[in-house]
């Protein structure tokens, strides 16, 4: 598990610093679309701390694997990647956005997704408490 959250960590806590850094850039590279408006932005910089934190929560854990809170933490990450992956995808398909990286940040997802869920379906050797 601590190859998992550590790359979890290291992809939010990157996408977390791009959305509140340069958040229009990133929306443009992953929607084809930039953040036109102060309201736009400011959600888009609130969304990056959301994943600075999630980014630290599993940099955090990284070591903890086998505690019931770092496979809490694991389950939120299921939410999550499962989440931005079915709302990308119907973004791509149903909304027609398109960008260079919208297909890669997908698969990026759909991955993370299921070896999170693997790592919840694999037992641990032992709960710390």
């Amino acid at each position: 598990m601590k190859n998992l959250l550590t790359l979890e960590a290291v992809i939010e806590v990157g996408a977390g610093l791009g959305m509140v850094v340069l958040p229009s850039l990133l929306v443009t590279l992953l929607l084809g679309s930039s953040l036109a408006t102060p309201v736009a932005l400011t959600v888009a910089r609130v969304a990056g701390v959301a994943l600075l934190a999630l980014g630290i929560a599993c940099w955090l854990a990284r070591h903890d694997g086998q505690s019931r809170a770092a496979r809490g933490l694991l389950g939120a990450m299921v939410v999550y990647n499962a989440g931005v992956f079915m709302v990308l995808a119907y973004a791509g398909i149903a909304l027609g956005l398109q960008s260079i990286g919208l297909w890669p940040v997908v698969v990026v997802h759909a991955a993370m997704t299921v070896w999170c869920v693997m790592g919840l379906v694999n037992k641990p050797a032992r709960i710390i408490e």
